[in-house]
């Protein structure tokens, strides 16, 4: 589990220094963009609000992966942090950066 989710976090950290290379480009357009029309300036506004959706997602999964594999490391990978139950092997390959089990999972949500 530990080597796919390394890889898993090699790969997200390459995608979200992409996406930043992308969101700072669209930036320089929109700030050299006096001339366009509104269509135009609403359709550089949508990219770079889109690139920044991307690179949150990126970065909170990055942060996910980040605390599983630093789980792996301390023995606690698979155990709830809510109760200590183990997390249903299931859950785990569905998501690996699960920290809740499912009963305090669907707790959590109806908060």
């Amino acid at each position: 589990m530990g080597k796919t989710l390394e890889a898993e976090l090699r790969q997200l950290r390459s995608e979200y220094e992409e996406t930043m290379v992308t969101l700072n480009d669209l930036q320089q357009a929109v700030s050299d963009s006096s001339g366009d029309d509104q269509a135009d300036a609403g359709s550089k506004t949508f990219e770079r609000e889109h690139e920044m959706s991307l690179a949150n997602n990126r970065l909170d999964l990055i942060t996910q992966i980040e605390h599983a594999l630093a789980r792996i490391a301390d023995g606690t990978y698979g155990r709830c942090e809510s109760c200590g139950e183990v997390i249903a092997k299931a859950r785990l390959q569905a998501f690996p950066g699960a920290t809740l089990c499912l009963s305090c999972k669907q707790r959590e949500e109806r908060r």
